[in-house]
């Protein structure tokens, strides 16, 4: 008998296009790649909500977005927790970009961030925390695979 082995996440690469979406946050704004075409997008990739790395992430990324937007950079979060989730830890970091409920994966698996991980000895399934610096044009630029949670707005900025 051979045991089966999970995938481990494998993120698409820069050069790629991105594949295209459209969802809605959970107060229902709609959101969609292919409308953001002629502004550059980070689109972040993260775990769960109101985890100590998530949030430092968010914030991050919240407390810099006047830098982003100075660079055209809009950013977008997706992660697989419901609109509720989001909508708590959305209001109590004061965030102030869209956040995607992605439960069924279909956005996270047409990047590859879904796979086998470990973690303090255990191994299981889950979301590769990742961002997609995506161009004007919708080709990914560059792919952060292990984001610096407490600097990455400055990151990003880096890869222009």
């Amino acid at each position: 008998m051979v045991a089966f082995m999970a995938e481990k996440p494998n993120p698409l690469a820069a050069g790629t296009e991105a594949p295209d979406f459209t969802s809605t946050t959970f107060d229902g704004v709609g959101v969609s790649l292919s409308a953001m075409r002629g502004q550059k997008v980070a689109l972040y990739f993260y775990p769960k909500d109101a985890t100590p790395g998530c949030t430092k992430q968010a914030c991050n990324l919240r407390d810099n977005h006047a830098l982003l937007a100075e660079h055209g950079i809009a950013v977008i979060g997706v992660s697989p927790d419901d609109d509720e989730s989001h909508e708590k830890f959305s209001g109590k970091q004061d965030l102030n970009f869209p956040l995607i409920a992605d439960p069924d994966r279909t956005i996270i698996d047409a990047y590859g961030v879904w796979g086998e991980k470990k973690l303090y000895g255990k191994t299981f399934m889950g979301l590769q925390r990742a961002t997609f610096l995506i161009d004007e044009d919708g080709v990914i630029q560059h792919v952060f695979k292990r984001p610096k949670v407490a600097e990455h707005a400055e990151e990003i900025i880096s890869k222009l």
